[in-house]
């Protein structure tokens, strides 16, 4: 049974709006903030639950997610006090939008959409554990929507530290277990969430790590796609007891959905395999597998958003390399044109490379063809990059015979064909002159004029003026053009819809969708038009983000 919620507490600088959520051990209220004007989120620590434990736990709650407050998809806290009833309480941000679990449960999500949420959710994680903070509770219900449509992780009340012992509650029963996720052995508890939960957290000394997130991650995604949790079996018994059982030996649920790749569906299982030796080592890494398929459905990938940290794979042997893994590799210089080999020296042939592009299916280009090694050999035609051959010194001048001329009468047409000689004569000097100074001596004459490289202006990406505004059924995205030039223009196109969707032209900077269904998804492409041509790399976004 549900039990009522607390009475809010009178706070100085704060009037209060509304209950937003109870939980096991505190409640959530929307209170109006006075100064700086704003909504936030109020946690307070029910009365009854009020020990030196309890209180300590609020604290290092309100500590680690100030530590995390920068990041863009972490709930952001403001300030932690004690009210005047003697409850702690700390003030976040107040996220208006839906959680996963309300979108999950009433709407089927795009699979963009999920790939765009796991790929940011992954970046909060990864961040949390470079600060040395297990989260221990993803899940749904803890990712919210900030204003702007972007998923924002919070409760980070059962967290704890890489090298910290694991947080356990105290029970009287030597083996509890009920659908809240709570289990427990000897006389000890750990508050978790049992559908998404790895089989490790379930054993008599749980000992989590990076990898036990990156499992409760993939669990999260595979949720929202799915529209329930990855070890629930529909018509079956889905009790505590039942979910564990499946979870401990791998039994992961069939997809339903025809529409998700079968690569998601690799990322995800591999992401919750029950032995974390089988799992992605980092969050990053998990995160990297989602960019993968992203490309694969030919989707810009989402970037990981982790501050300060260099986002480098593993280095594995040749034997140990695995398919499924992204590689970084060196960036290699390449020269152009390779040099015109001297006669009679044998040429080295390259190395044979093993290294195979990323994207599936590319194939491998030669960028410049072989010279031969034959000193007189032809530059095959197709080539894209020329040498630019030395100018050969031009020829002397021929004096020409005189031709006779009557002794009264010159030939007009003499003097033609002279001033033609002399305009050609001028034609080849100025090519001398500015093609590269040539002494007339030199048996190898090499020009020391360079010919400057082409330069093609590209067109900038548009970007966006701020959230998109919603009204019914009419959805409005305002654009920017951070290099604007005259003539220029925005177009668009709605891209998770049929793949015969038209191309339109925005009305000034704004594009407008006047036909969205509330409650589910749309994105659109834009693209800035100049000239005739599109911007190189187009800006896609979506509502909800």
């Amino acid at each position: 049974m549900k039990r009522p919620a607390s009475t809010p507490p009178e706070l100085p600088g704060y009037t209060f709006v509304k209950l937003l959520g109870s939980g096991g051990f505190s409640d959530v209220y929307l209170y109006d903030q006075h100064l700086p004007k704003r909504r936030v989120a109020v946690k307070v620590l029910l009365t009854d639950d009020i020990t030196d434990a309890s209180r300590d736990a609020l604290v290092a709650e309100a500590n680690l997610m100030a530590q995390l407050s920068a990041h863009p998809y972490i709930v952001t806290i403001y300030q932690a006090d004690v009210a005047s009833d003697d409850r702690p309480y700390f003030v976040m941000e107040y996220c208006s939008g839906p959680s996963l679990a309300e979108r999950y449960k009433r709407e089927t999500f795009a699979v963009a959409d999920a790939l765009r949420t796991g790929v940011r959710l992954s970046s909060a994680v990864a961040t949390a554990h470079a600060a040395g903070i297990l989260h221990r509770d993803i899940k749904p219900a803890n990712v919210l929507s900030n204003d702007y449509g972007w998923p924002a992780l919070t409760d980070f009340g059962i967290s704890s530290a890489l090298e910290d012992e694991l947080p356990l509650h105290t029970t009287t029963a030597a083996i509890a277990l009920n659908d809240t996720g709570t289990q427990g052995g000897t006389g000890q508890s750990v508050g978790m969430s049992v559908p998404w939960s790895p089989p490790e957290m379930f054993e008599d000394d749980p000992q989590p790590d990076v990898r036990s997130d990156v499992f409760s991650l993939a669990a999260t995604i595979y949720t929202v796609l799915a529209g329930q949790t990855p070890f629930e079996v529909r018509g079956r018994s889905n009790g505590t007891l039942d979910l564990i059982g499946r979870i401990e030996r791998g039994a992961i649920t069939p997809m339903s959905r025809d529409d998700v790749p079968r690569s998601l569906l690799a990322v995800l299982n591999k992401g919750m395999a029950s032995d974390r030796t089988d799992r992605f080592a980092t969050a990053v890494d998990f995160a990297r597998a989602l960019q993968r398929v992203e490309l694969e459905l030919g989707y810009a990938p989402t970037a990981i958003d982790v501050p300060n940290l260099l986002i480098a794979a593993p280095v594995r042997d040749a034997e140990g390399e695995d398919d499924n893994e992204t590689k970084v590799r060196a960036v290699a210089t390449i020269d152009a044109q390779p040099a015109v080999q001297a006669p009679n020296v044998p040429r080295q042939e390259p190395v044979a490379n093993g290294d195979q592009t990323l994207v599936r299916g590319a194939k491998s280009v030669i960028a410049q063809p072989q010279q031969s090694s034959a000193p007189n050999a032809e530059l095959p035609t197709e080539t894209v990059v020329r040498r630019r051959e030395p100018i050969a010194p031009p020829p002397e001048p021929v004096e020409p015979a005189a031709l006779p001329i009557p002794p009264r009468k010159r030939n007009i047409a003499g003097w033609v064909i002279g001033g033609v000689a002399l305009v050609v004569a001028l034609a080849v000097t100025a090519a001398v002159i500015f093609g590269g100074v040539i002494s007339p001596g030199d048996a190898d004459p090499t020009p020391t004029a360079t010919v400057p490289p082409v330069v093609i202006e590209s067109i900038p990406t548009p970007q966006m003026a701020g959230p998109p505004t919603v009204d019914g059924a009419t959805i409005t995205f305002t654009f920017t053009n951070p290099q604007p030039q005259e003539g220029d223009a925005f177009f668009w196109q709605i891209s998770n819809r049929t793949a015969d969707e038209p191309v339109r032209k925005a009305d000034g900077n704004a594009v407008v969708i006047t036909d969205y269904a509330p409650g589910s998804t749309v994105c659109v492409t834009v693209s800035i038009s100049r000239a005739g041509k599109l911007s190189a790399n187009p800006y896609e976004t979506c509502y909800p983000a």
